[in-house]
C-alpha cells in the first residue's frame, strides 16, 4: 500500500488548503497550553503536508507507517529549509525518545484503524507517549462522510497531469467504506497507472470519547470541520485530550 501512490499523492491531494488545517491545529495546541518550541509528535504524517507548517512553531517528529509515504517527506522537508525528524513506526506503538508534550493524529489516520482494539492499542500508546499534561489531537472523516458522501458513489477528476475513477463500496454492516481509486499520471508522453486499494472505519464522537476516556484522557472535546462547533453533517471533526497532570496511583 502506497508505494507507487506516494510518489502521486500530492498532486492528487494539491486542491486541499494544508495552510488552514495545519493553522487550526497550531491555534488548537497554543490554546491547550502547548508552547512554542514544544516536541509534538504527528502520527499518520504522511508526506508532511501538515508537519512542515507546523514545524515553524513546534519541534515537530513526522511518523508514519509507509515508508514510501517518509521517503517523499523527508526531501520535502529539506526543500523547505525545516529539520524535521521522520521515523517509520506504527502508531499503536510508539517509541519516542523522550516524552512528547502533544501527539497528533492527523489526515484520516484513526479511520485506517478498523477495529476497536486497534483504535484501544493507539490510544493506550498516545497516552504512554506523552508528558503529564501532555496534549492528543486528532481528526477523523466522519460517520456522514464515509456513508453519504464517499457511500458506494464512484468519483471523477481529470486534471492535465492526472486524473483519476475513485470507486466506493459501503459496507453498512460494519461502518466501513472500501476505495479502489484507478489513477492515471502523466509522464512525458504516457500516462502511467496506479491502482490503490484502501479502506477507512466510521468512528463517532462518542466512540471516540469513550476510548480516550478509557485510556485515561480528560478534558476531552469536540470541534467541527476546521470550527470550534460541530455540525451534523461535517465531513470531519477534531477532538482534544489531555492526559492528567498528576496520575492516579
Amino acid at each position: 500500500m502506497y508505494t507507487s501512490f506516494a510518489q502521486v499523492y500530492d498532486r492528487l491531494m494539491r486542491g486541499v488548503d494544508y495552510a488552514a488545517w495545519a493553522a487550526f491545529y497550531k491555534d488548537l495546541l497554543l490554546e491547550w497550553g502547548v508552547a512554542p518550541g514544544a516536541r509534538v509528535a504527528e502520527c499518520a504524517c504522511g508526506t508532511g503536508n501538515l508537519t512542515i507548517p507546523l514545524s515553524q512553531t513546534f519541534a515537530m517528529t513526522g511518523i508514519d507507517l509507509s515508508e514510501a509515504m517518509l521517503e517523499v517527506a523527508i526531501p520535502k522537508a529539506k526543500a523547505h529549509g525545516r529539520d524535521i525528524r521522520f521515523v517509520r513506526q506504527d502508531m499503536r506503538r510508539l517509541a519516542l525518545h523522550k516524552p512528547a508534550d502533544a501527539v497528533l493524529c492527523t489526515c484520516d489516520g484513526l479511520n485506517y484503524l478498523m477495529t476497536p482494539r486497534q483504535t484501544e492499542e493507539f490510544y493506550q500508546s498516545a497516552y504512554a507517549a506523552l508528558k503529564p499534561g501532555g496534549v492528543l489531537a486528532l481528526d477523523v472523516s466522519t460517520p456522514y462522510k464515509l456513508e453519504h458522501v464517499l457511500g458506494s458513489n464512484t468519483l471523477f477528476k481529470a486534471e492535465e497531469d492526472i486524473a483519476y475513477i475513485w470507486q466506493n463500496e459501503w459496507e453498512a454492516s460494519r461502518r466501513r467504506v472500501h476505495m479502489q481509486l484507478d489513477i492515471f499520471a502523466r509522464e512525458k508522453d504516457s500516462y502511467r497507472r496506479i491502482v490503490e486499494t484502501q479502506s477507512q472505519q466510521a468512528h463517532s464522537a462518542q466512540e471516540i470519547t469513550a476510548g480516550l476516556e478509557k485510556a485515561g484522557f480528560e478534558q476531552i472535546t469536540l470541534y467541527g470541520d476546521l470550527a470550534r462547533e460541530a455540525g451534523a453533517r461535517d465531513e470531519r471533526m477534531h477532538l482534544m485530550a489531555r492526559k492528567p497532570f498528576t496520575e492516579e496511583t
